[in-house]
């Protein structure tokens, strides 16, 4: 009887605890179930927030079939110059299908970009506004009915024609790049890269240009070559030194021999030249290397490197396109021979023309650098504006004085020293040459120049390189007076 009574118990204590462990159990799958239910709710809000906010870059993504959908669906739009021309649009083939004229052909080839063989310049930064057509719903209904693609929406860029063609042309046949912007709003104006090509035969000479390894011109020099600076760089030289000194920057003097030391590192100035004693303006005004580099020598690195990444080295750009990162490597470690190397944009320094042209619209803008942008308005086939871009500002990247006195020491270039081509023309100049020695060849020298005018109210800023032609002064200074002339006609 005791063995059954105690048999009965633990029985009974066996269910019990069975139930705990189910009812346990039961709260466990419970709570589980309700942890991925809300997981996969949260995972469903932000998938779709994800999607409203990042729509462009969603549909601009490769692999998205409503890219596809939004081919078939509307005619890809125009890209129109800031005054109108047609610089890209679709027309229909006879096989029905759309064909990307190019009416310009080779002068926006690196700017306006292409399509088909992937997309570049903007049609790709663009691809997204091309693509749509905000024309009125019943206007839609009634093309699907007749079987009509939709009108997509045009994009207006910020280029000039004019300047674009005169860049082009001044370029010529040499290798390099040009950028022209308005330093006061960050537009840019024209953009060239030589080597160029066509557009419209991009498909059918692909596989040419896929076995062409030397020429690059697929490649967008004026954002994406990047070159040593020369003594373009001697603009950022001048400033970190000013920034260290700024009670006796102007007391500053050297006696240059044609060459200085340090070690075992010499520094020559350009050409052998001899230009005897001289303060910080005349030393700007001749590109004296020696002088540069002695300045150089003075700078404390660590605030030299806060100077160089101040002005975007080594980190983005604010553009919406494809660029080179510039270089310029300097820290407390860096040799003397690094230090006069980069003081003079040579040695480990590399920058992009447009990086250079958008310091040098900083400089005409009171220290103020603009947002860079090329498109300026997308709208419908109406006319409509459907998306407004304004000027923004992106940074304060020097004070107003120091921008001050560097418009100052560009300006004594052009009325006294290696830019002095452009003393005589009817509007004033301020720029910096550059001649930029690569290959450890001293004969071969990139020649550079950039600068902006008129100098009292900027307007307009012009960066220009030529791969292997030698002077700044001699090769760069008179293309850009052709742009400046161009501009100054209006």
């Amino acid at each position: 009887m005791n063995n059954r009574l105690k048999s009965d118990k633990a029985r009974r204590q066996y269910v019990t605890q069975m139930r705990r462990l189910r009812k346990k159990s039961n709260f466990a799958i419970i709570g589980f179930a309700g942890f991925t239910c809300a997981l996969f709710l949260a995972m469903i809000v932000y998938f779709g927030i994800y999607s409203m906010t990042h729509e462009e870059e969603l549909i601009n993504n490769s692999f998205n079939a409503r890219q596809q959908l939004l081919v078939e669906e509307n005619r890809r739009g125009r890209i129109l110059s800031r005054n109108g021309e047609i610089l890209a649009e679709s027309e229909t083939g006879e096989d029905g299908k759309d064909i990307r004229k190019y009416p310009y052909g080779n002068l926006f080839a690196h700017s306006v970009g292409y399509t088909g063989n992937g997309k570049t310049g903007i049609e790709s930064a663009a691809n997204y506004n091309l693509l749509q057509s905000h024309i009125s719903t019943s206007e839609k209904v009634q093309n699907d009915i007749n079987g009509q693609k939709n009108p997509g929406d045009d994009v207006i860029t910020s280029l000039d024609v004019a300047l674009q063609t005169v860049a082009s042309e001044a370029l010529g046949i040499y290798k390099g790049a040009i950028v022209v912007s308005n330093p006061k709003t960050g537009e840019i104006l024209a953009m060239v890269s030589k080597p160029d090509f066509d557009p419209e035969k991009i498909a059918e000479q692909w596989d040419d240009f896929m076995k062409d390894t030397e020429s690059g011109r697929l490649i967008n020099r004026a954002s994406q070559g990047l070159y040593p600076p020369g003594s373009t760089c001697k603009i950022i030289t001048a400033l970190a030194y000013i920034r260290q000194n700024p009670d006796t920057y102007n007391k500053y003097g050297f006696t240059c021999k044609g060459y200085i030391t340090s070690g075992d590192e010499r520094i020559n100035c350009y050409h052998g030249s001899v230009h005897g004693a001289e303060d910080l303006v005349t030393s700007f005004a001749k590109s004296c290397n020696a002088s540069f580099a002695n300045i150089g020598l003075s700078l404390d690195k660590k605030e030299y490197r806060e100077t160089v990444d101040g002005l975007l080295f080594n980190s983005e750009l604010p553009v919406q396109f494809i660029y080179g990162k510039s270089v310029m490597d300097i820290s407390e470690d860096s040799t003397d021979a690094d230090v006069m190397q980069d003081a003079i944009g040579q040695g480990r320094t590399l920058m992009s023309p447009l990086h250079l042209n958008l310091i040098t619209q900083a400089v005409a803008n009171d220290g103020v650098l603009m947002k860079p942008y090329l498109i300026r308005q997308v709208i419908n086939a109406d006319g409509n504006i459907i998306k407004d871009y304004q000027p923004e500002e992106y940074s304060q990247i020097m004070s107003t004085d120091e921008s001050s006195i560097l418009k100052g020491l560009m300006r004594e270039v052009v009325l006294s020293g290696t830019g002095k081509k452009l003393k005589d023309a009817s509007y004033s100049v301020a720029g910096k040459t550059g001649s930029a020695e690569y290959n450890g060849v001293k004969e071969d020298s990139h020649a550079w120049f950039t600068g902006f005018a008129p100098v009292e109210d900027p307007e307009i800023a012009v960066t220009v390189i030529i791969e292997g032609a030698g002077s700044g002064g001699d090769y760069a200074v008179p293309i850009a007076g052709r742009i400046f002339d161009k501009y100054f006609e209006k």
